[in-house]
């Protein structure tokens, strides 16, 4: 929900739309994310880890064209939602 408000081109209905899109996420993280890394291992090994970023931001314009409710204006959107996603992640686990 932080991320959402943060950029601007990301909409989300209500907090419920919100927590289904998290757990879309979490599931696609698990099983698409370390297939398509590991398929793209040649171009993430020519962009020192960069192109992680990219498969980061269509892995969200995926999450966002499976849940209804929740919207992400195009790619470069996506790109920044991907990366104040993970600085979010990063300094909540640094926290807790």
């Amino acid at each position: 929900m932080i991320a959402v408000y943060l950029v601007p081109g990301v909409t989300i209905t209500s907090f419920w739309v919100a927590l289904v899109a998290a757990m879309v996420f979490g599931v696609i993280n698990a099983i698409v994310k370390p297939l398509v890394v590991a398929l793209t291992l040649p171009i993430n090994i020519l962009t020192l880890g960069l192109f992680t970023l990219v498969i980061n931001a269509l892995l969200t314009l995926l999450v966002a064209s499976l849940v209804p409710g929740f919207a992400i204006a195009g790619f470069w959107v996506a790109l920044i939602f991907a990366i104040v996603l993970a600085a979010i992640n990063w300094a909540v686990y640094k926290v807790f």
